[in-house]
């Protein structure tokens, strides 16, 4: 995995830049901001891969999300490349829209938004765990006004993350919703100064990795099901994440730094 982070972390060309940002911490960049980071076919593949090579090497903890150049996190789909009949582009077999909102993911991923995240923009820091926007970032559905759907998942996981009939008018006027407002409402997790989206979210990421890693992932692994499983279903989940923790070192650390008095050392095992 250090040959792929080497390779990735080389290339000054990318349209996804990656690195780490903290041990444990890996922190991934769409790389366009001369084109507002919109996302076009070389995006969603190069998203996809750095998404499957993040989840699989188990040095990386929490991801960290932004977009380059401090004025957009995403503007959505490249109009140019929807415009030539290149929609399909877009879409990756595995990962859906951007290579990434239907990729599936054990990791926490925490979008760092500065600037404005609209249409696929909005519906990629949707499918992130938790948002951290700057003061003046904002987001936004506009589809409606171009005749279009929110279909990379904004018309369903919004109004999961959104009291209902904010959700609905959003999605029904296409208007834009002010970082002060979203975090009042629930759907950002932390409000940072401009320019310092990426440093809040790294020191929230920073907390979440001071816990067993093995532990956060089962848990989001049942929060991201309970919009669509009954309780029995996700009692059976806990109940089976449980059991998987049983078996690892970190399920006896845990206990053991407890009682030795001491901070917990992971292992991610």
């Amino acid at each position: 995995m250090a040959i792929e982070r080497e390779t990735m972390m080389s290339n000054r060309d990318a349209v996804v830049g990656f690195e780490m940002a903290a041990p444990h911490i890996a922190l991934v960049t769409l790389c366009r901001p001369q084109a507002r980071n919109a996302i076009n076919g070389d995006v969603a593949l190069a998203l996809e891969r750095v998404v499957m090579a993040a989840e699989a090497d188990p040095d990386i903890w929490a991801v960290v999300l932004t977009g380059a150049g401090g004025q957009s996190f995403c503007a959505g789909a490249d109009l140019k490349q929807v415009s030539a009949g290149g929609m399909a582009g877009l879409f990756t077999p595995a990962g859906g829209f951007a290579g990434f909102v239907d990729a599936p993911r054990r990791k926490v991923w925490i979008a760092a938004v500065e600037g404005f995240a609209l249409a696929g923009g909005f519906e990629i820091a949707l499918a992130c765990d938790l948002i951290v926007a700057a003061k003046t970032a904002s987001f936004g559905l506009p589809e409606v006004r171009r005749g279009l759907v929110a279909a990379a998942g904004g018309a369903y996981r919004l109004p999961r993350a959104l009291p209902r009939g904010i959700a609905f008018e959003l999605l029904a006027t296409g208007d834009r919703l002010d970082a002060s407002r979203a975090h009042a409402l629930g759907l950002v997790s932390r409000i940072a100064e401009v320019g310092e989206a990426i440093e809040a979210a790294v020191g929230l990421a920073r907390h979440i990795c001071g816990n067993a890693p093995l532990a956060v992932q089962e848990s989001l692994s049942i929060a991201r099901l309970s919009a669509d499983l009954d309780d029995a279903a996700l009692r059976a989940a806990s109940h089976a994440a449980q059991a998987r923790l049983a078996d690892t070192a970190d399920f006896r650390e845990g206990p053991l730094a407890f009682i030795e008095k001491r901070e917990p050392v992971w292992k991610g095992s």
